[in-house]
């Protein structure tokens, strides 16, 4: 058989000619060496043009398409394309990476640039959202991502003299992004009217805010800010592709092949033309292919030349000595392939039009051009004798042609069916073989052409050359599952017997020739990118050519044998993919040894679960909607006894290895199923981790033996580092690794981590663990890993070893770069170790043998177990390996000499013993040295002690390998017997002895067993249907009985003397048998499916059957008849033991997601009080007081669960009395033995999880602010939608019919009339340029708590309402705004550290849309309103809670997604710490303790959880309620904190809860008579203040301030006169509390006096619609839907005064002189106010739907009123009080909008909700249609937002959302808007060009409802729908 290994010699990469310059720009960069880095395909590559040689990067696997230099011009960042692209940092001197940025882009990286000082680097991505990232590359950590734009971004750059500022540009855009936290912000760059939108390709940024871009068009365009300010034109014909910035000017380079130069102000100094030189610029370096494909590649028979073709119609010459190209010229036709003479004289080039050309090599002229064919020639070959041309086509034949007879056709060749790809001659030139696209070969003789089909007469041909792809000699190159077309090229290198081969992947490969046995192995050589077209040796087989089809270039590799190579090996090897000796080949028959069965096993374990743990929340959720009904019914509380784990026997050994230790203080830690153990080998005691939920699979200790870190199965497994002594969580590392975790260690220094996932790709992690962090991560190996072990010497280096592999790594940014080992043969490695220098590695492989590496080169092997070594551990001097064949062997620290052995034999077991030893000689797999001692685990579970003078003691054990089933209780011993599918009975002591006392080996596993009334014998089911009874104490066989074929599955003796045995089988029947007599008796028929539970009655007379279709079956003995029994029955009934799982009485055992769980077993306690159940999710529960007080009718019982097993608990058994329970789970082949304590006699405990699965419904309680709160759905402004119910078609969309009486040029007519009368502007007019917001008039209390916050020791206030924060300075009265904010603010927090004074957080309502929607929390100083950090967060809808830590520097934040996920920040840096669901149902407040950074509280909807930080991630406890009597869940709102760990939380029925941990341990009973919405602790003294929602009384008021222990009180009423006050949010400062009310008050109330001071006022409820600016002063009124209106002052910055109208109110007027006000109501009413007196003057209700607007005639004659039912009323107001109504508007098409007055109050102008603006008649009510009388009318005011003249206000994307109202300004200059998406915009009056320019104003929340300017044209009011608000702001006049 031919040698199926990989050739022993390879390949080296010497020369790269070509550069990439299509598709890419700016890759060409000087170093710090003066060297150049460029690329080509995927190499980097660095040319030192003064001495001709070049270095190259080969870290990529796929094309490179961005390169950017470092600041200090040694580094490169280099981005690739592919589906999971990365980006590689490396170094041009060294050409090693030095970090690996990746798992952030797809598709690939377009563009990358290092910032000023290098320590950023930003990328983008080519995904659709062209994502940017900004890294810290050296962590290889993402600060920061957002979506760049919807199209291709071709450039980006850092602003270099601005920090963290960068400029993106592209197709039709540039955008100015700012960096603040971990958000980036993008501004839009203005093109405004200077320069044409267009696209711009490449920018260099300036000083002053400057930045100059190169433009498609080849202008360049020069912005200052985000604003073109001018352009300069033609500075290149046609684009400019590329820009650099230098300390004298700029260069640029565009398509016009030229490259100018200009100085620092953009004015021309120069231009190289490169167009104009004929064989290139003379300061050309490197030439290469351009355009298309490069397919043709030929070597020179005698000289190293290689000759190449493409398809941008040039043949090149290039000399393999020089590096250089050496001859060039064009052709006529793109060329296919080419072909050199024998004699080295022609060149034959074959071309895509189906022709071929013949040079002449000596001056390229041209000897003969012939065109046979239409198809493409692929392939032509001289013969070997030079006398024939062989030319192949894609007409599927070949043509020869004579050489000498200049070329006359001479033959052809016609047996192929498809097109010719390869062809070789014969050595004597009488044969040629062609290979074609069908993958046929045919042989022809030559020159005739003729086809053989004999294929004997070809047997002795000897092929002069070998390109061929199939034939016998070449099997072995293809892959087992091919597509035959995808290796391209193949070429025999027949003196040292290897083939290279080119193929699409960009793979060159080097293989034995011949290669006869498919899947031969092979080395492999990346480098190209795509595919590769060609390869050929050069003339002497020195070097490789291979050529690139897409990427143009041809690479020139080195072909070094061993021989070679030996000698030069002690140079360093180059660190690089090139010889990537990668040994892997896709073959079946692979040429490793036979794998040992125990890892063949181990390597099929996949630790897949049906369901995971962390599915269970949403299972539950689901399932829940489903049970409601039935939970209606009352369950009964939990109950009250409760178990806690006591010991476990059991030892995970046969899948993992090295899982035992010692810890410093001597105790010994080890895991099994879920559980960690501490045991302690002096008290034969056990402490135990319980953090996991699944099964633990590997455990690492730390160096200083104090911690240990754990790693479980999961779908997103976790990984806990854990403290040995107080079992609690260090922290916890998830996130990372699919399926499971199976290695895990930790480094010398203990700071970091390193951990192997369980995925596909075996994912290697490594992690700082305090911090939680990812350092960095990488595809491990497909095999699976066993082993990781990180350096000790230097924590950067790490190796991994398993299936097939040994690889070396080390860090690198975020990556990881592995090589393998380099060994003779592949072994599979089961263990290693670190030497004592940093390059020893010592490996234990599967065949026993100890491998020695320095480095990565394997140094020796040395023989030292038989079979597998499993275990080795690294001693001071020396080491210890432990095998499978159970020996342990010391030895010396060269592994020259085996110290001692230890062989592992009952013999030599000591007295002392915890149990027996199974077998001599058991599989060793794990091994740990310290106290003297030698640690020992086994396969079979056993954990032994070795003591240096050879006694063994065996300390722990449990089951073999093989599910655990049968268990079973002694009458009235404690002692268990247990029975497995490892074929062995087993005895346990359950005293503190806790030893096996007995054990027997059985011919087949078991499932059950059970011990006779008086204990002593004992029966046991076998798994082949038989079964035996034993002698309890000697466990010798009594009798056997074998009468079924299936498995056994439930054994039972009847009570009393035991005289019956019933024995249920697999196959649904049950035997009965007298035990006396030993015959069957009877025999139970009738059940549908597999028996799987049994009980007897009391008096031994009844069987009750479960089966596994779930049916509950009674018979009786002994004869086995079926009974039929009620269910109301079989309660009565005395059962002597009760281990069913199914009927009435039980039902409520059953999880609510019982499709997908199954209870496995139940046991009732002796004393008929608690029922213990284990389920398939390894859950063991207790539920309460079951059959005999109150049995389980009704569905889910409240219980207590605990986690322990791992997968499945197969059985629960009580003892005799009651004292513990034992159970078993199947896979984890442990015993748990649980300790129970009953009711009564116990302090309370924090080991407890008490959880129902349905919370349950009625408590809870309900209050309408609550559910409004919980039930909000909170508007995104940008997706809002009409206010009001429109129709029609809107006005910029509305076609106009032209007048019919166009005026002339020259208008004869009067001049027209002014559109508005504007009489009371005295001085000039001036327009309004800008408005500047002065004052905001509202709080937002309704919807959000603990929002009101003092600043500066009491001088400041801050609160919010809409998107602004404001910030109120009490002696001034003056605000200041935070604006920055794009939504509503939900939530504001102020940092109490002394560290960050005035700093604040506010969270906004959002959603993921585009990037300005995105949710996101602020963070900002108060003082000056500078934003500190922006964190965009993935709380989906909306932040609503925030708070920080003790020390200041965490945030919390809660979300309104439906998971309310809860997140902590490090803001200052904007880096996500942890993140995790929060609860399913809404969260209202999550604070953090006050003195912590890692403890905090959420409380919400019938929640209350206790939270820990720990690394990365978020622990939760429940709220505990049961240590209190009748304490019910309800709903938490709010939360407050006292010393000694005590938290407070106030609830919804007034009552405080009162925590210890997390345990209840007092209730303040109604605190407040209403929901406790607000708490807040004093920091200095403790106090805490508490608001609630009360009606005020003599005794008590909404607000109180309590002792640090909430024992005693005092009230305090706010005097607001509301009826029921409710307090939204409380902040105490120095000897004041301030107060937030629903009612949107900000009250101050003095400690000591009581006084209440009112700070701020707003509408309580909205929206706000009716606003009025009064005539002559500034102040205006406000009409809500709270039923007030009210007066404002603008000047005393308040509100004068309130009328309460006990309606709803829609609208207001000011009459013309100020003297009355008119208002108009929701239920159609109005009424007119004299302004003296408030007194009503009259009022009238002729309708009965809202009044949308009032108006006084500017003569006060006439009032008219405007109505929803598209009516308007004209009342005469000179005729008195009563009111008649004189006249009405008909025909109104819809309802009425706005209404306006002529200046001569005889008509009116009416918008309507059908976008019509119509014209009345004043006070006839007559419709006005001639449109040249509506011209000519003035009006006296203009609020419409229809009509011709201000068609410019309604802007493009107004498709949904619309302008809801406009006010033009008295100068009427001017016209201001309000609309639905809440921006009030300033527009010229008046505008009647569509999509006018305007200026815009943010702030409001969604939907405007009114808007007005002030007298004097001095203030604009706007007034907010959805947030209540009112908003002045001061007009800013144009300077004449």
């Amino acid at each position: 058989m031919a040698d199926r290994t990989a050739p022993n010699c390879h390949l080296r990469l010497e020369w790269v000619y070509g550069y990439r310059g299509h598709q890419c720009r700016n890759n060409l960069y000087y170093t710090a060496a003066k060297e150049i880095v460029y690329f080509v395909a995927g190499v980097g590559v660095v040319y030192n043009t003064r001495e001709h040689k070049q270095k190259f990067y080969l870290g990529h696997n796929d094309d490179i398409i961005s390169l950017a230099l470092h600041p200090e011009r040694v580094l490169v960042a280099t981005g690739q394309v592919g589906k999971e692209p990365y980006i590689c940092v490396w170094d041009s001197y060294t050409v090693q990476t030095v970090s690996i940025l990746k798992d952030t882009h797809t598709h690939g990286i377009a563009c990358l640039a290092f910032d000023l000082d290098g320590q950023c680097l930003v990328s983008v991505g080519l995904d659709s959202k062209n994502t940017i990232c900004v890294w810290d590359w050296r962590r290889g950590k993402v600060l920061a991502a957002a979506p760049g734009h919807t199209d291709r971004i071709f450039d980006i750059s850092w602003d270099l003299y601005q920090p963290s500022k960068l400029v993106s540009c592209g197709v039709k855009h540039i955008k100015f992004w700012s960096l603040c936290g971990n958000a980036l912000t993008p501004k839009r760059g203005v093109f405004g009217k200077t320069g044409d939108l267009q696209t711009i390709l490449c920018l260099a940024c300036a000083r002053d805010q400057v930045t100059y871009s190169g433009a498609l068009n080849g202008d360049i365009y020069v912005w200052k800010g985000i604003n073109l300010i001018r352009t300069i034109q033609g500075a290149h014909g046609s684009g400019i592709f590329s820009m650099n910035a230098c300390e004298e000017g700029f260069a640029t380079g565009g398509r016009d092949g030229c490259v100018r130069l200009w100085d620092l102000n953009f004015k021309p100094i120069t231009v190289i033309d490169l167009r104009e030189t004929d064989q290139g610029y003379k300061g050309d370096i490197q030439l290469g292919h351009c355009e298309g494909e490069l397919w043709a590649l030929a070597v020179h028979p005698t000289k190293p030349l290689a000759m190449t073709g493409s398809d941008d119609h040039s043949v090149r010459i290039w000399s393999l000595i020089d590096h250089a190209l050496i001859a060039r010229c064009n052709m006529e036709e793109p060329i296919r392939c080419a072909a050199v003479s024998t004699d080295g004289i022609h060149l034959a080039l074959g071309m895509k039009d189906g022709s071929f050309t013949v040079l002449r090599i000596r001056d390229m002229t041209e000897v003969v051009h012939i065109k046979d064919r239409k198809e493409a020639v692929h392939e032509l070959k001289y013969s070997p004798d030079g006398a024939h041309l062989a030319v192949g086509s894609n007409d599927n034949s070949v043509d020869v042609y004579g050489v000498v007879q200049r070329y006359k056709k001479v033959g052809e060749c016609i047996g192929s069916t498809s097109f010719i790809t390869h062809m070789d001659w014969s050595t004597d030139s009488k044969y040629l073989q062609t290979n074609d696209g069908s993958g046929k070969r045919l042989f022809y003789r030559m020159p005739s052409g003729k086809e053989i089909t004999n294929r004997e007469e070809l047997k002795l041909v000897q092929w002069a050359s070998w390109t061929c792809v199939l034939g016998p000699e070449v099997n072995g190159i293809w892959p087992k599952y091919s597509e035959i077309n995808d290796i391209n090229s193949v070429d025999a290198n027949f003196n040292n017997q290897v083939l290279v081969t080119a193929d699409d992947y960009g793979l060159v490969k080097l293989l034995r020739y011949p290669c006869v046995r498919k899947g031969a192995k092979f080395k492999k050589y990346l480098g190209h990118s795509a595919h590769i077209t060609n390869a050929r040796w050069s003339h002497d087989y020195q070097w490789v050519i291979t050529i690139g089809g897409a990427d143009h270039s041809v690479f020139q590799w080195k072909f070094v044998t061993d021989r070679k190579s030996k000698e030069a090996f002690h140079i360093a090897p180059q660190e690089t993919f090139a010889d990537s000796n990668s040994e892997e080949s896709d073959s079946d028959q692979s040429d490793v040894p036979e794998m040992d069965s125990e890892i063949e096993q181990e390597t099929q374990l996949t630790y897949r679960r049906q369901v995971y743990k962390e599915d269970l929340p949403q299972l539950k959720e689901q399932s829940k909607e489903k049970h409601r009904a039935v939970a209606m019914k009352k369950r009964e509380r939990a109950p009250g006894s409760r178990v806690k784990l006591h010991f476990i026997h059991g030892y995970r050994g046969y899948d993992c290895r090295s899982n035992l230790f010692y810890t410093q203080t001597g105790e010994i830690v080890y895991h099994v199923a879920a559980v960690g153990v501490v045991y302690n080998r002096q008290q034969n005691t056990q402490r135990f981790y319980m953090g996991h939920d699944d099964d633990i699979l590997c455990l690492a200790i730390h160096p200083l033996k104090d911690f240990v870190a754990t790693g479980q199965v999961g779908r997103d497994s976790s990984i806990h580092i854990w403290d040995t002594e107080l079992l609690k969580p260090m922290s916890v590392l998830k996130g990372f690794h699919q399926l499971g975790v199976c290695a895990l260690d930790f480094s010398a220094d203990g700071k970091r981590l390193a951990s192997v996932g369980l995925d596909d790709n075996h994912t290697v992690v490594l992690w700082d663990w305090r911090k939680g962090e990812k350092l960095s991560a990488i595809r491990g190996s497909k095999d699976k890993i066993f082993v990781i072990k990180i350096n000790p010497y230097c924590p950067d280096k790490l190796i991994t070893a398993g299936v097939k592999h040994m690889k070396f790594w080390h860090k690198a940014g975020g990556g990881l770069i592995g090589r393998k080992g380099i060994m003779g043969k592949t072994e599979t490695m089961m263990c290693a170790v670190y030497g004592w220098t940093e390059e020893m590695v010592f490996s234990g492989t599967c065949t026993g043998d100890i491998c020695i590496w320095r480095d990565m080169f394997l140094v020796k092997t040395i023989k030292a177990h038989d079979g597998p070594v499993f275990s080795m551990h690294a001693l001071e001097k020396g080491f210890v390996t432990g095998g499978k064949d159970g020996i342990v062997a010391l030895w010396d620290d060269t592994f020259e000499r085996c110290l001692k052995t230890y062989t592992i034999k009952r013999a030599v077991l000591a007295p002392g013993s915890k149990g027996l030893l199974l077998e001599d000689n058991p599989s060793i797999r794990a091994i740990s040295l310290g106290h003297g001692h030698i640690l020992v685990g086994t396969k079979n579970g056993e954990i032994l002690e070795v003591d240096k003078s050879g006694p063994i003691t065996l300390l722990v054990q449990g089951h073999m390998e093989g599910e655990v089933w049968g268990l079973a209780t002694h009458p009235h011993l404690p002692l268990c017997a247990t029975v497995s599918d490892d074929k062995t009975l087993r005895i346990w002591d359950l005293s503190p002895s806790h030893c096996m006392l007995a054990v027997r080996k059985l011919k087949k596993g078991g499932r059950c067993c059970c011990f006779s009334p008086e204990g002593k014998a004992l029966a046991v089911g076998l798994n082949d249907g038989s079964f035996l009874i034993v002698n309890a104490d000697t466990l010798e066989d009594l009798v056997s009985f074998h009468h079924r074929k299936d498995i056994i599955s439930d054994i039972r003796f009847s009570p009393g003397a035991g005289k019956y045995l019933a024995v249920a089988s697999g196959d649904s029947f049950v035997d009965i048998y007298n035990v006396m007599s030993s015959k069957r008796v009877g025999v139970c028929k009738g059940s549908l499916n597999y028996i799987t539970h049994l009980d007897w009655d009391k008096r031994g007379k009844l069987l009750q059957v479960n089966t596994g279709a779930k049916e509950q079956l009674f018979f009786e003995a002994p004869r086995g008849k079926r009974q039929t029994i009620p269910a109301t029955e079989v309660e009565k009934i005395d059962w002597s033991t009760w281990t069913c799982v199914l009927g009435t009485s039980c039902e409520g055992i059953w999880p609510v997601v019982s499709e997908v769980t199954e209870v496995t077993a139940a046991c009732l306690s002796n004393d008929r009080n608690v029922l213990a159940t284990g389920d398939d999710l390894g859950y063991v529960k207790l539920v309460m007081d079951i059959l005999y007080t109150c049995p389980l009718i009704g569905k889910y019982a409240k219980f207590k669960r605990y986690v322990a097993h791992s997968t499945h608990v197969t059985n629960v058994r009580w003892t005799h009395d009651d004292s513990l329970l034992a159970t078993v789970g199947g896979g984890d082949t442990c015993l748990m033995i649980w300790t129970h304590e009953a009711e009564g006699h116990r302090e309370a405990r924090h080991c407890d999880s008490e959880e129902s699965d349905i919370e349950s419904e009625d408590d809870g309680g309900y209050d309408s602010d609550v559910t409004r709160e919980n039930e909000m759905s909170y508007t995104i402004k940008a997706l809002s939608t009409n206010m009001r119910p429109m129709t029609g078609v809107k006005p910029h969309l509305q076609l106009k019919e032209p007048s019919v009486d166009e005026r002339p040029p020259v208008s004869r007519a009067l001049p027209q009339p002014e559109k508005l009368q504007t009489n009371n502007m005295g001085k000039k007019k001036r327009p309004i340029e800008d408005l500047v917001l002065d004052l905001v008039f509202g709080y937002r209390g309704n919807d959000c708590r603990n929002n009101v916050h003092y600043l500066n020791e009491g001088a400041d206030i801050i609160y919010h309402t809409a998107s602004v924060g404001i910030v109120l300075n009490l002696t001034t009265a003056c605000q200041s705004f935070y604006v920055e904010h794009s939504d509503d603010i939900l939530c504001l927090t102020i940092n109490q550290h002394p560290k960050f004074p005035n700093v604040v957080a506010t969270g906004q309502v959002g959603i993921f849309l585009y990037i300005s929607t995105t949710p996101s929390i602020h963070v900002w100083d108060a003082m000056n309103k500078q934003t500190l950090s922006v964190l965009r967060c993935f709380h989906s809808r909306g932040v609503c809670s925030v708070s920080f830590s003790a020390t200041g520097k965490l945030l919390l934040s809660v979300g309104l997604d439906p998971e309310h996920t809860i997140t902590i920040w490090k803001w200052q840096e904007g880096a996500k710490v942890a993140s995790r669901a929060g609860h399913t149902q809404r969260i209202f407040v999550a604070e953090f303790r006050p003195d912590s950074d890692t403890q905090f509280v959420s409380v919400g909807i019938k929640h209350v959880r206790f939270w820990t930080l720990a690394g990365l991630a978020l622990l939760s406890k429940k709220g505990m309620m049961s240590c209190i009597e009748d304490a019910r869940m309800q709903t938490m709102l709010s939360v407050a904190f006292g010393a000694n760990n005590l938290t407070f939380t106030g609830t919804i029925s007034g009552d405080v809860c009162v925590w210890k941990e997390h345990i209840l341990v007092r209730i303040v009973a109604k605190a407040h008579t209403g929901p406790v919405f607000t708490m807040y602790t004093t920091l200095r003294d403790g106090l805490i203040v508490t608001g609630g929602k009360e009606r005020p009384s003599k005794e008590g008021g909404a607000l109180k301030l309590w002792d640090q222990e909430l024992k005693r009180c005092r009230a305090f009423r706010l005097e607001t006169g509301q009826i029921i006050d409710c307090v939204r949010s409380v902040c105490r400062g120095k000897g004041k509390i301030l107060v937030g009310t629903r009612n949107a008050e900000i009250i101050e109330v003095g400690e000591k006096n009581a006084v209440c001071n009112i700070l701020v006022n707003g509408h309580m409820d909205g929206p706000i619609w009716g606003v009025a600016a009064h005539p002559t002063r500034d102040m205006f009124l406000s009409a809500a839907e709270d039923g007030t209106v009210r007066l404002w002052d603008i000047q005393e910055k308040k509100m004068l005064n309130k009328v309460n109208l006990g309606h709803p109110a829609r609208t207001v007027a000011y009459s013309p002189e100020g003297d009355m006000v008119a208002i108009g109501m929701k239920n159609g009413e109005f009424i007119i106010l004299l302004v003296t007196s408030l007194k009503i003057w009259g009022k009238k209700r002729d309708q009965r739907s809202p009044i949308q607007d009032i108006r006084f005639s500017p003569d006060s004659r006439y009032l008219a009123v405007g109505s929803s039912e598209s009516a308007v009323d004209f009342y005469d107001l000179t005729l008195g009080p009563q009111l008649n109504r004189i006249n009405c508007c008909r025909d109104i098409p819809s309802f009425v909008m706005q209404m306006d007055f002529s200046a001569d109050s005889c008509h009116v102008q009416i918008s309507t909700g059908a976008y019509k603006r119509l014209v009345y008649e004043v006070p006839s009510g007559k419709q006005v249609t001639e449109q040249s009388v509506i011209d000519r009318i003035t009006w006296a005011s203009w609020t419409s937002v229809l009509g011709d003249e201000v068609v410019g206000i309604w802007s493009r994307n107004a498709d949904k959302a619309d302008v809801t109202c406009a006010c033009v300004s008295h100068s009427g200059l001017n016209i201001v808007t309000g609309d639905d998406f809440g921006m009030v915009k300033l527009f010229d009056f008046p505008c009647p060009e569509k999509f006018a320019k305007h200026k815009r104003f943010l702030g409001h929340s969604a939907h405007l409802t009114n808007i007005r300017f002030t007298s004097g044209d001095r203030f604009v009011i706007s007034a907010g729908g959805d947030d209540r608000s009112l908003f002045v702001w001061r007009c800013v006049h144009a300077l004449h």
